[in-house]
């Protein structure tokens, strides 16, 4: 979906996005998704529009802030995982969860928070991530 782990053009594809909606230009596929997001997090409109030291700026859980960048790629990773139905059942899975729960944007959220920590685990024990040992993370939200 990015394709990329430079964290810098990361974050310039986020506020370019939104740069050229506010401008009303044409946006191409990816943008549009990241844009379709970035309406539903009002709270990262003036982030996303402000000095462009956001680009290098450190967001750090110990200081008790969420990573706005890393909160929005991981909602667009879920969302490519949903639509590939990658790994196998996810989508199905979704589906189950939208009717326990009924709002998307909660679910997601509540899938995202599963994905972090099931990223984070992997990253920290230089390991390969267990798709199976996420689908079954997912399986406890219902």
């Amino acid at each position: 979906m990015l394709f990329t782990q430079d964290r810098t053009r990361t974050r310039q594809l986020f506020r370019q996005a939104w740069a050229k909606h506010k401008e009303d230009q044409t946006l191409e596929p990816l943008e549009k998704e990241i844009v379709t997001l970035l309406k539903e997090h009002p709270e990262y409109h003036n982030l996303l529009s402000g000095d462009e030291d956001v680009l290098d700026k450190e967001f750090k859980a110990e200081d008790g802030r969420e990573n706005p960048f890393l909160h929005l790629s991981l909602h667009l990773a879920l969302r490519e995982q949903v639509g590939t139905d990658r790994p196998a059942g996810i989508a199905s899975l979704t589906r189950s969860l939208l009717l326990k729960h009924g709002d998307g944007h909660t679910v997601e959220h509540l899938m995202i928070e599963k994905l972090g920590l099931y990223l984070w685990e992997a990253q920290r024990q230089e390991r390969i991530p267990d798709e199976a040992a996420y689908l079954n993370s997912l399986h406890d939200l219902l």
